[in-house]
């Protein structure tokens, strides 16, 4: 029997602490199902469409979100460099083709092995650093499929610091 192998009894469902954190700052929210929980959240960019999901066999809490952003099979290629490209910069979580309808995801998983339950804070730091990743390339995206550019192009064109206000 490996470690893995071993069973330990949670004493709630993570997803319950995800709707009581949602309810608690007012987020708009659908229960689809005991282990998962949808929403949509406006971003500066676009709208993101969020799904917690409780993954028991992995006793982890699985984010994912997608934006509204149909890839051409023309530019398949090249957004799959510029996921490369960005997966090698984000610290949590990591892009994602969804090739059953050729969009983009950004996908984290919050592992509690062992029992461990989730904290509120857990929950909405795991909920901003998606949203922060995905607003953070979502520009990048739109101008490979868009504009033409390449992946690295891309990126170069989102990550400029601009100091001041104008």
């Amino acid at each position: 029997m490996s470690l893995y192998d071993l069973k330990t009894e949670r004493l709630s469902n993570p997803v319950d602490l995800i709707e009581f954190v949602a309810d608690t700052n007012d987020w708009s929210f659908e229960r689809s199902a005991d282990d998962e929980l949808a929403m949509t959240v406006e971003g500066k960019w676009t709208d993101y469409r969020i799904s917690f999901a409780w993954m028991e066999e992995f006793e982890a809490v699985h984010l994912s979100c997608a934006f509204d952003l149909k890839i051409p099979d023309a530019k398949m290629n090249e957004v799959i460099k510029l996921i490369a490209h960005i997966n090698g910069e984000v610290l949590l979580g990591h892009f994602d083709v969804w090739h059953n309808a050729d969009i983009v995801i950004f996908r984290q998983s919050l592992l509690l092995s062992g029992g461990v339950e989730p904290t509120g804070r857990q929950v909405e730091v795991l909920l901003s650093s998606a949203l922060e990743a995905c607003e953070a390339y979502y520009q990048a995206f739109q101008f490979v499929v868009w504009s033409n550019m390449d992946a690295q192009s891309a990126v170069s064109a989102v990550m400029f610091e601009t100091v001041g206000e104008a």
